[in-house]
């Protein structure tokens, strides 16, 4: 997912007391993540490199939150990385994705995510999608 607006790389900042955009380097893992949720694939079966496998359980709230609100998911825009955001927890940064749907752009759903460091870049951990 590169940018053609020649816009600036967002690094992955550890401060914890401040809520940060998303890191340009997780952006495309996180579309993959959203993708996989708009075919309904709330377990990722297909797989997202660097994701952790999403248990049958928190697949199973995943769906039920999405479906009781009641909106079809859309990919992501591009636009949802300026109202995304990410902090520092001490050993992991949690992120809130501002999920899209079909009939009113930007929802009030999130995909709640945990991002580490891993060897050659981060693992991230499906957290929830939900309406905060």
């Amino acid at each position: 997912m590169n940018s053609s607006k020649n816009e600036p790389v967002v690094l992955a900042i550890k401060d914890s007391e401040s809520e940060l955009p998303i890191p340009t380097a997780w952006r495309p893992v996180i579309c993959r993540v959203v993708d996989a949720f708009v075919r309904h694939d709330y377990q990722l079966n297909a797989g997202v490199p660097g994701v952790a496998p999403v248990s049958t359980k928190t697949a199973e709230h995943i769906k039920s939150y999405i479906q009781d609100y009641g909106a079809e998911l859309v990919a992501l825009p591009e636009e949802t990385w300026a109202s995304s955001v990410c902090i520092w927890q001490g050993d992991r940064w949690d992120a809130l994705i501002d999920l899209w749907s079909l009939s009113e752009g930007r929802s009030d759903l999130v995909l709640s995510l945990q991002v580490s460091e891993a060897q050659g870049g981060f693992e991230f951990v499906v957290y929830m999608v939900y309406v905060p």
